[in-house]
């Protein structure tokens, strides 16, 4: 945690040291350099803008700006023009002469321009984006009130016939047909927040004051209808819309990909703005179509209004719009007052989609009005008040920026209706059983569908049913258990377990695993496990190398705030060797013992650290929607002898680094690394056994041409680079850019080593090695996005290449395939 915080050290000290616009102010006086009197009403302004005054009777001007250029021109009639040098973002005098002028008309020519004037307006836009844009401010504030809508869209007269919907045919008498298409509303919500920013060190913070959330029944959703979840900022370079890097009109890069056209000039809403259109200069990239008001004297947006291309390569979304107005709240200070966003979903073109729409408004802006320190402290940045989702419909009406009209006032009540429908029900539960692989009944969840049925060597055809108790039995308590039984070893397997909730918030939750199953060697220390049908099915080697684990499991985890978490763990495992495993001591004399069972006991601590993540919370399960900085994990474990039979005592230390970072057009770049060391005598099946992958389908967590159990350490390093191009060059190449292929490319690798303390307790099967020799190391290049759904990867296996086994296969080259939905 100390590196952690010099890191962040460094990089407050070198925030500061990059020169961040700031005001300059000029003060002076005009006059005349021959009789030394001052002059009155003198020009003076900024080279090459609008920014500036006149002096006043007495020849004294002040003119002060975050606008400034290098000089200052001071010019009046009757006297020679004069360009004065001024330092920029400082504050000075000066005591300015002029020279009276005699001159002649001279000959005028005129001379026709190829120069794109719309060019010159874009180069000022993008030469004042730091002044203009709000994070140059030391600090502001603003309230927030942001809604939220999701809705069903392409309605057919099929499914308004239904049968489920004959006795509510009411619903449909208030059918909107908005987008062009008519729709349901299906998800709405509405929320009122205080939002707060800080320059030096940057923070932010937002207390969220009401939550009105209708259509699903779930308090973690309140954490994403404020402003911090939903923001898009017109003056990054790159607008990151579902996980994708779209082009901003203003990027520093924007002439590359965007083509300008001044179209008039016009007042909006008392400024005078040039207007330009833009269009992307190719198809298929991730850019926009729109128009631009730029302020003619700050170069400020005044509004934006885009459209995702029709031609981008982006799945699922038809039609995307971004609205975006600003005004001017103080002078030079320039906030975005009205954010809108529309979205047209569709999976394919006859099927139901839907749209989603956010109408965000900003106002009550405070400028440059710091708090105290103790208010920007601590690490949390979302906070949602005690009375938030208990706000009357009197609240809403006081306090909401628009008034509802007739029409959104129905919306609510709709909603209401619609949730109580069978046909809705019976949606939501086909959505669940997808993506939790469970069918609910009542009190009680039966499944897990992809695990019903496999096939191994040992267990012959296997047979596995898992109940669990749902929702509707508590929401604070789950009980379930397993069984399954092998057609071949003709032996029941079975488990059971419990996890509650101490507190939600704070979440602490403690889980309690008793099982007595085959596990795939190495689960233990991995976490990973190869069970589906769809696993045993495709294979490209023999699925035979099993231990049978009995194992006792106790843990308790405590997230100190979002993204924070730590887990203590004890686990009791008594691990016996089938299939092709066997557990073999050689003593001095070189006798061979085969030994049954090995026992272990082990405490673990965990601690996860992921800044800023924001995860979609279920009852007990949640999904991580990811953050932007890097995620650290720490483990450490240590081997209790004696205590339940255990025979080992060890210590057991590792730490793991990942990072995903958006390279604007050149798509995504992930990296990760780990490393971790075992102390103590210990046998195999307890030291870090690295992931291999025996199947045909591609692994993310594991190196995909090693075989399973083939390299074992005690100690080691592995590392991971991956770049996801998004169809940087695909999209480029005639015929291949309709498909909207998308291009990824990996390297990984692991080193390690074996103390010889491990072979002295147990000796490594046939087919294990030390990777002491050289790094095991892979690549692969691979396609995405085959028919919106399919990954292909080509992977080459570039170390221990003659590594076979009787009857285990290394492949120096190999394709993998993966299901993978993405936008």
């Amino acid at each position: 945690m100390s590196q952690i915080r010099h890191i962040l050290f460094l990089g407050i000290i070198l925030t500061n040291l990059v020169a961040i616009s700031q005001k300059t102010k000029v003060t002076g006086v005009v006059k005349d350099s021959i009789t030394n009197e001052p002059l009155p009403f003198v020009n003076v302004f900024f080279n090459s803008t609008k920014v500036g005054v006149t002096t006043n009777i007495e020849g004294e001007f002040v003119i002060e700006t975050f606008y400034a250029t290098d000089s200052l021109v001071i010019s009046f009639i009757g006297y020679k023009k004069l360009k004065v040098p001024v330092n920029k973002d400082h504050s000075q005098h000066l005591e300015i002469l002029l020279n009276e002028s005699f001159t002649a008309l001279e000959e005028i020519t005129i001379i026709s321009s190829d120069i794109n004037p719309a060019h010159a307006i874009i180069n000022n836009v993008i030469k004042n984006k730091k002044i203009n844009n709000r994070e140059k401010l030391d600090a502001y504030q603003y309230e927030v009130y942001n809604k939220i809508q999701f809705d069903i869209n392409n309605l057919t007269e099929e499914f308004k016939s239904t049968k489920a919907f004959k006795k509510f045919n009411f619903i449909f008498d208030n059918v909107d047909t908005a987008g062009g298409k008519e729709f349901l509303p299906l998800f709405v919500t509405e929320s009122l927040s205080d939002y707060y920013f800080r320059k030096s060190p940057k923070t932010h913070k937002e207390i969220i004051k009401g939550s009105n959330v209708s259509g699903v029944d779930n308090e973690s959703i309140s954490q994403f209808t404020g402003d911090m979840y939903q923001q898009v900022n017109i003056y990054d370079n790159y607008l990151t819309i579902f996980r994708k890097n779209f082009v901003s009109p203003i990027s520093k890069q924007c002439m590359s990909y965007y083509k300008y056209y001044l179209i008039d000039s016009l007042n909006v809403d008392g400024y005078w703005c040039y207007q330009l259109d833009f269009v992307p200069k190719r198809k298929g990239e991730l850019t926009f179509d729109g128009t631009l008001w730029v302020h003619d004297t700050t170069y400020a947006i005044k509004k934006v209004s885009s459209t995702i291309s029709k031609e981008a390569n982006i799945n699922f979304v038809n039609n995307l719009k971004v609205t975006q107005t600003f005004n001017q709240v103080e002078k030079e200070v320039w906030m975005l007052t009205k954010d809108e966003l529309f979205i047209d979903f569709q999976w394919t073109k006859k099927a139901l989609g839907f749209y989603g729409r956010k109408t965000t408004s900003y106002n009550n802006f405070i400028i440059n009005q710091l708090k105290e320190e103790p208010f920007y402290a601590g690490a949390e940045n979302i906070f949602i008040a005690d009375s938030a989702s208990n706000r009357d419909e009197k609240y809403w009406k006081k306090n909401r920026h628009d008034t509802l009209t007739n029409q959104q006032q129905e919306v609510y009540k709709m909603i209401d209706t619609l949730q109580k429908l069978p046909v809705m029900r019976t949606y939501a539960d086909v959505i669940y059983l997808l993506a939790t692989g469970y069918k609910i009944f009542g009190k009680f969840e039966v499944g897990e569908y992809t695990s019903l049925y496999s096939f191994n060597e040992v267990e012959g055809h296997r047979f596995r049913g898992t109940i669990r108790t749902s929702n509707n039995f508590s929401t604070r308590i789950e009980l379930s258990a397993f069984g399954a039984y092998g057609l071949s070893d003709n032996t029941f397997k079975y488990g059971g377990s419990s996890r509650f909730f101490i507190t939600k918030n704070p979440r602490r939750l403690v889980q309690i695993v008793y099982k007595k199953d085959v596990e795939q060697i190495g689960i233990s220390s991995n976490a990973y496990n190869n069970t589906g049908v769809v696993s045993s099915l495709f294979r490209r080697n023999p699925f035979n190398k099993f231990i049978f684990n009995t194992e006792t499991r106790i843990s308790y985890t405590r997230e100190w705030f979002h993204g924070f978490s730590s887990n203590i763990l004890f686990r009791n495992s008594i691990l016996q060797p089938i299939g092709i495993i066997n557990f073999i001591n050689i003593d001095p004399a070189g006798i061979e013992t085969n030994i049954d069972r090995i026992n272990s006991s082990e405490i673990t601590l965990q601690t996860r650290f992921a800044y800023n993540e924001k995860y979609i919370s279920g009852e007990f399960d949640r999904v991580s929607l990811g953050t932007k900085f890097p995620i650290l994990e720490f483990n450490y474990g240590y081997g209790i002898p004696n205590l339940l039979g255990s025979q080992y005592e060890f210590h057991r230390l590792k730490f793991s680094f990942k990072h995903k970072v958006p390279l604007g057009v050149l798509g995504k770049f992930n990296y990760q690394f780990s490393l971790g060391k075992i102390f103590g005598n210990v046998p195999y099946p307890l030291l870090e056994v690295h992931p291999g992958n025996e199947t045909w389908s591609y692994n993310d967590e594991a190196f995909n041409m090693m075989n399973i159990g083939e390299f074992i350490s005690d100690e080691f390093i592995s590392a991971k680079i991956e770049n996801h191009f998004d169809g940087l060059i695909l999209n480029k190449i005639p015929f291949l850019k309709k498909l909207k292929w998308r291009e990824v490319v990996a390297l990984q690798g692991v080193w390690g080593r074996l103390s010889n303390n491990t072979f002295s307790t147990m000796e490594l099967p046939d087919f294990s090695k030390s990777l002491e020799k050289k790094p095991y190391l892979e690549s692969s290049l691979g396609i995405e996005n085959i028919f919106k759904f399919l990954r292909i990867d080509v992977i080459w296996r570039l170390s221990y290449l003659n590594n076979d086994f009787e009857g285990i296969k290394v492949a120096p080259f190999g394709i993998r395939a993966k299901l993978q939905f993405d936008f």
